[in-house]
């Protein structure tokens, strides 16, 4: 149910996966992933459709702060039936740490 950094980001190079970023808007402006889809926590239910569509193609790479919203709503897709889907261990904390510093800390 959970990823590393570093594999999410060769799934993401090899063009694999596909980032989510569950956090809210003021944290997105704070600091986000390029290339990842704002899609806040408690607008999933209502996404569903299109989150299921979106796992056909790729597998949904779910991110939050540290981890812990974004393994909540893998937990959720899942049990909706939504199997393409994991968590970023660390969220976009541990993504800066490992990947990318240029991504602000907060």
């Amino acid at each position: 149910m959970e990823i590393m950094p570093g594999e999410a980001l060769r799934l993401l190079g090899e063009g694999k996966a596909r980032l989510i970023d569950v956090r809210e808007p003021h944290e997105y402006q704070i600091a986000r992933i390029d290339g990842a889809q704002l899609i806040p926590m408690h607008t999933v239910p209502h996404r569903l459709q299109e989150l299921e569509a979106a796992a056909d193609e790729s597998l949904l790479i779910v991110y939050c702060h540290h981890g812990v919203r974004s393994l909540s709503v893998v937990d959720w897709l899942r049990r909706q039936g939504v199997e393409q889907c994991v968590s970023l261990i660390g969220g976009i904390d541990l993504w800066s740490r490992q990947i990318d510093p240029q991504v602000p800390r907060y």
